[in-house]
């Protein structure tokens, strides 16, 4: 009878803690079919191969999700060998979480060289068609950014003898003529001057950060 009141309140505790765990099962599952259908055509700028982390992502979220629905039952039956299960499941997500976590803060310079490096390239190869392009202009668009240091990257790419600087760059896009786009002294008065290497970098510093401390 001493011991009911302390079941019944580690259940409880049990239970918040299984609704947490599963909340933050959706959040993954959400996150990765958003990065799956929304920013697949920006993942060409962030690797030179495809990424599977959209799939990790919602593959973890789906059984995070299971299992905290499992934890939820197992609490409430208060069956041994599944709570004992769920100890398992808790444990390994926990050594997964903390392994990414670490190789994460290894190699975020690593994986920020390797993001500029790829955006680089994809600016230098531009020809206004392929998938890499398209993103490098949606990038500009919305970031209002022009180049990976600034406009001046164009004039070492391809594309800048035949088409200029592309219309992306535009702070205003009735203002833009393909003549002035061709000309360097007047296309600097045309397009926007952000840096969007600084912007990716502050960005993806911020990502990273976000991502450890979530993790640990």
């Amino acid at each position: 009878m001493e011991t009911k009141p302390l079941i019944v309140c580690v259940k409880i505790l049990l239970l918040f803690y299984s609704f947490i765990f599963w909340v933050t099962g959706v959040v993954l599952l959400a996150v990765g079919l958003w990065w799956r259908f929304m920013l697949s055509p920006y993942t060409l700028l962030i690797s030179s191969a495809p990424s599977n982390a959209p799939f990790v992502l919602t593959g973890t979220g789906v059984a995070i999700v299971l299992f905290g629905l499992f934890g939820c039952f197992a609490t409430c039956r208060g069956n041994p060998w599944m709570l004992k299960l769920y100890a398992v499941f808790l444990a390994l997500v926990f050594l997964i979480e903390l392994i990414a976590g670490i190789s994460g803060f290894i190699f975020r310079h690593e994986i920020k060289g390797t993001f500029l490096t790829t955006y680089s390239e994809a600016v230098l190869r531009y020809d206004g068609r392929s998938d890499r392009s398209v993103a490098v202009d949606d990038v500009q668009r919305k970031l209002q950014c022009c180049g990976v240091h600034n406009y001046t990257t164009w004039f070492a790419s391809d594309y800048f003898a035949t088409g200029g600087i592309p219309v992306s760059c535009c702070v205003t896009f009735s203002d833009c003529k393909e003549g002035d786009l061709k000309n360097a002294t007047v296309a600097a008065r045309k397009v926007h001057k952000q840096l969007v290497g600084m912007l990716l970098a502050c960005c993806l510093s911020h990502f990273i950060n976000t991502n450890q401390y979530e993790m640990v």
